[in-house]
C-alpha cells in the first residue's frame, strides 16, 4: 500500500490551503480546564445563544421523535419545510433546510461562484461569508463599511464587477449588530443586476422590534434573484441542533438542493424546529428578554464611558481598548466573551445578552478587567 509521507506533494488548491479555518467562541469545559475553574460558576456571553436554553415545547417534540433515531430523518424535510411553507405563505419548493444558516451560506457560495467569479460582501461583515466565498476559488470584494460599521449599500452596488455573481447582506449584521431600514435594502434590489443573487441573511431578525421588522419574503416574490436565509439557532434557541433556512423561488432552490448533502438536517433537529416554530410565546419572552438586557449592558458601558454600537441583534460590540488583556481578564474571571480582532476590530469585544445575573456578572468582572488591563 502506498503510502503519503510528504504532505507538500498532494495538490491541494492554493485558495483552500489560504483559508483560515472558522473559531467559534470558546467553550465552557475549555475554559474551566484552562483557569481551574468550575464549570458552574462561568458565564458564556460568546456565542449569541439564547439564554433561556431551548424551549419546553421543542424538547418535547424530540423526545417524541427518539424512537426513530435508528432509521434516517426524513431528506426532504417534508414537515418542517410545509411548516415553513404555511408561515410565510411560499410554495414548499422554496424552501431549502441548511444545517443551521451556515450551510445555507456555504451552499449558496458553492452553488454560484467558482474560480474566476467574485462575491461582495461588506467590511465587518459575518466571518463565513469570507469563507463561502475563498472556499470555492471565488474572488472577494469587500467593500469598506460605513463609519458606524454597517454595510454601505450604495458602494456595494457600485463595486459589483462583471464577474459578480453573488452578493451578500446582513441584516442585523453580527458582529456590529448594525441595521439596514427596509427602504434601503428594496432600493438595492430594485437596482442589483438580475443574474447576481442576493443573500439576505436575517439570522437576528427575530429580535427586532416590531417598529423595524419587514416582509423580506414578499421581496422574494418580486425579486427572483433573492435568498433570504435564517435560523432556528438564535431566538428559538436550538444552536446545537443546527436548523437554518432559505426561502427563494424555485430555480434558486433547485439549484441549492442538487448539491446539498442528504440528511443534513437530522430527525431531533426537524422535530424541534416545528416546535419551537409554534412556540410564539416562547419567542416573545426572548424578545423582552434581550431588550432588557441590552439596556441593563449599555447603561453599563454610557456608566463606564465606554463606546459601544448599538445592537439590533443580541448582542453589543463595545470598545475597551487592549482588547486582548481584557479578554485574558475577564476569562480568568470565568466570564467568556468573543474577542473580534480576526475582523480587523482588535480594540472591540462582542458581548453576547445573557439573563440579568449572567450580564450583571460579566459587568462586574469588566469593571476590574479594564483596571487590570489598564
Amino acid at each position: 500500500m502506498n503510502t503519503v509521507t510528504d504532505l507538500n506533494k498532494i495538490p491541494v488548491p492554493a485558495y483552500i490551503q489560504a483559508i483560515a479555518p472558522y473559531v467559534g467562541g470558546k467553550p465552557i469545559s475549555e475554559v474551566a480546564r484552562e483557569y481551574g475553574l468550575d464549570e458552574n460558576n462561568i458565564v458564556k456571553l460568546a456565542s449569541n445563544e439564547n439564554p433561556l436554553g431551548m424551549p419546553e415545547s421543542a424538547r418535547q417534540a424530540m423526545l417524541q421523535t427518539f424512537d426513530e433515531l435508528a432509521r434516517y430523518p426524513d431528506g426532504n424535510a417534508y414537515d418542517i419545510r410545509a411548516a415553513l411553507a404555511q408561515k410565510f405563505r411560499v410554495p414548499m419548493d422554496w424552501v431549502t433546510l441548511g444545517n443551521g444558516s451556515n450551510d445555507i451560506l456555504v451552499l449558496a457560495g458553492h452553488a454560484f461562484l467558482q474560480p474566476g467569479a467574485s462575491a461582495v460582501y461588506s467590511q465587518y461583515s459575518f466571518v463565513v461569508y469570507a469563507l463561502a466565498t475563498q472556499e470555492t476559488g471565488a474572488r472577494a470584494i469587500v467593500v469598506p463599511a460605513t463609519p458606524g460599521l454597517g454595510h454601505d449599500l450604495e458602494a456595494m452596488l457600485g463595486s459589483i464587477e462583471a464577474d459578480t455573481h453573488l452578493v451578500f447582506i446582513a441584516n442585523p449584521n453580527n458582529p456590529t449588530g448594525t441595521f439596514l431600514p427596509s427602504a434601503e435594502i428594496e432600493a438595492f434590489l430594485q437596482r442589483v443586476p438580475a443574474h447576481v443573487v442576493v443573500v439576505l441573511d436575517e439570522a437576528y431578525n427575530e429580535y427586532l422590534a416590531p417598529e423595524q421588522r419587514f416582509d423580506s419574503v414578499e421581496w422574494v416574490r418580486r425579486f427572483p434573484n433573492l435568498i433570504v436565509s435564517r435560523t432556528f439557532s438564535k431566538a428559538y434557541g436550538l444552536a446545537g441542533l443546527r436548523v437554518g433556512y432559505a426561502i427563494a423561488q424555485a430555480p434558486l432552490t433547485d439549484i441549492m438542493n442538487r448539491i446539498r448533502q442528504p440528511f443534513n438536517v437530522n430527525s431531533l433537529g426537524q422535530a424541534a424546529a416545528i416546535a419551537a416554530l409554534h412556540d410564539h410565546n416562547f419567542l416573545q419572552k426572548s424578545y423582552e428578554l434581550n431588550r432588557a438586557g441590552y439596556q441593563q449592558l449599555v447603561q453599563a458601558f454610557e456608566r463606564l464611558r465606554l463606546s459601544f454600537i448599538p445592537s439590533y441583534g443580541n448582542f453589543v460590540l463595545v470598545k475597551v481598548g487592549n482588547a486582548a488583556a481584557v479578554n485574558q481578564a475577564l476569562l480568568k474571571q470565568g466570564v467568556i466573551v468573543r474577542p473580534v480582532a480576526n475582523y480587523g476590530l482588535p480594540e472591540w469585544l462582542r458581548i453576547s445578552i445573557g439573563l440579568p445575573e449572567e450580564n450583571q456578572a460579566f459587568i462586574l468582572a469588566l469593571e476590574r478587567a479594564l483596571g487590570m488591563a489598564a
